[in-house]
């Protein structure tokens, strides 16, 4: 009796929770972001430009994002809105080793790494052009329709609370049924994209059975002393994505895989290995569901040979001390410059964002503190427009916490030599920047008597060297 007492009292207490993490990150009204007009907007390699002639004497400075309608704009804002985000959800089931059912004010690491691996699964399966149909039609969230949505939420969160009554169910419909009603070719293609980018949404779904869901993560932390709730830092989150990637069961993630940097390090004829080393089989009564790989001009033919997969590197990094160096702001700019960059995890202290960009001396970013409800992803046509975002979010480099972890997309060991070059001469030390954030070598991580079996600690400070080693690399991490 007092175990089944405990028990009421400890869920009493999660739907409290619940309702207070609704209202606080639901309200968080946010005035729109301000962007210039004179000044490029880099995202994820892309390059936009908003200038407009002035029609008058007063010259054109700034304006939000949405207000903008000369230049790329409509361009900026369709590719921004088609990145998948992932916020705070709640009402999902119990996260393993808890009884807790939303992640609000603890998971938003967690969620911007879920992101960055999204963009590289973008990369794979419908390539860095590829835009959402939809994109331009959501609503941005300014304060009259946040507030307004999340007042519905809320109030529809309370009633299913004290009623025990479950939330509204999808319809659900045959993906391959709509394929047949399809005439032309071209439209078969976009409809067969339109298949993988909801198959890609669903593997980050809030349910234990998703490969890359928050259940999934929460699991693979448990391993490495992180619990439901906890806080977890850029480099253990990188380590928890690795694993995630690398044991997923769906047969549609076969053709890739994912590696983490050691000690600042990447070790070329470890990424080589990734690359070449097959996957264990998948069989198709796992997924049922799952729509077939396109076939016909498709980004992800390169990668779909048994003998090749792409690899997702994840680089944890620290960019000075207490607070990120200014020497490394042209570094961060120089990376998200490039296409097969997809982005990078940090933000502020306890405060995690994923950067996808930036303007001038502001980072571009999406923002994962929000509380949404929780979706089925189970459905064939569960509604998309809550993971992905209208709204960029810019702060300035200054502020950014100087531990991060940056991700590279590979598609190939072809590709993997090109980007390796290429990053190698990015990093080259200069007169002003005396060591790089961080360093290609040839070889193995075992090659260099790296220690083996880190603690869950070791992982979130991968930067200190073993003075046992003796290779010379282009240069050691050093905090400024």
């Amino acid at each position: 009796m007092e175990n089944k007492g405990s028990d009421e009292v400890e869920k009493l207490k999660t739907k409290f929770l619940s309702v207070w993490h609704n209202v606080k990150y639901s309200w968080a009204l946010k005035p729109k972001t301000s962007f210039s007009r004179n000044s490029p907007v880099l995202l994820l390699g892309k390059c936009y430009h908003f200038k407009a002639e002035a029609t008058d004497e007063e010259s054109l400075t700034e304006a939000s994002v949405e207000d903008l309608v000369m230049g790329d704009v409509d361009a900026f804002r369709r590719d921004f809105a088609s990145r998948v985000w992932l916020t705070y959800r709640e009402e999902f089931s119990p996260l393993p080793g808890s009884t807790l059912t939303s992640d609000c004010g603890w998971g938003c690491m967690l969620r911007a790494g879920q992101m960055m691996v999204a963009q590289g699964l973008m990369l794979h399966f419908l390539g860095r052009d590829w835009t959402w149909s939809e994109a331009l039609t959501l609503q941005p969230l300014d304060t009259e329709t946040w507030t307004t949505t999340a007042a519905k939420r809320l109030v529809a969160s309370l009633e299913a609370s004290l009623q025990g009554a479950p939330g509204p169910s999808v319809r659900n419909s045959s993906p391959q049924a709509q394929a047949l009603s399809l005439g032309s070719a071209e439209e078969a293609d976009a409809h067969l994209k339109e298949m993988y980018h909801r198959t890609l949404v669903s593997w980050f779904g809030d349910s234990p059975s998703t490969p890359l869901g928050l259940h999934r993560l929460v699991r693979l932390g448990l391993t490495m002393g992180k619990q439901a709730g906890d806080w977890y830092g850029p480099a253990v989150v990188a380590h928890i994505l690795k694993k995630a990637v690398e044991e997923a069961m769906d047969p549609g993630l076969a053709c890739i895989t994912a590696y983490v940097s050691q000690d600042c390090t990447v070790y070329s004829a470890d990424v080589v290995d990734c690359h070449r080393a097959p996957r264990a089989e998948r069989t198709s009564d796992e997924t049922p569901d799952a729509p077939t790989l396109p076939q016909n001009d498709h980004p992800v033919h390169a990668s779909t040979l048994p003998e090749s997969r792409a690899v997702i590197i994840l680089v944890p990094v620290r960019l000075g001390g207490e607070k990120t160096n200014p020497e490394y702001f042209d570094f961060a700019k120089s990376i998200l410059s490039l296409e097969y960059c997809i982005g990078i995890i940090g933000g502020k202290p306890k405060q995690a964002c994923y950067f996808v960009g930036f303007q001038d001396d502001s980072l571009i970013y999406m923002d994962p503190h929000y509380c949404q409800s929780f979706v089925d992803v189970s459905t064939s046509d569960f509604p998309l427009q809550s993971y992905h975002c209208p709204s960029p979010k810019k702060m300035p480099f200054s502020k950014m916490d100087p531990s991060c972890t940056v991700g590279f997309y590979s598609r190939s060991v072809q590709d993997y030599e090109r980007i390796s070059q290429e990053l190698s001469k990015l990093l080259q030390p200069s007169a002003k920047e005396k060591y790089p954030a961080f360093t290609f070598v040839q070889g193995h991580g075992r090659d260099y008597n790296l220690s083996a079996g880190l603690t869950p600690e070791k992982r979130e400070w991968p930067f200190i060297r073993d003075p046992r080693r003796t290779v010379t690399t282009v240069g050691d991490f050093v905090l400024l």
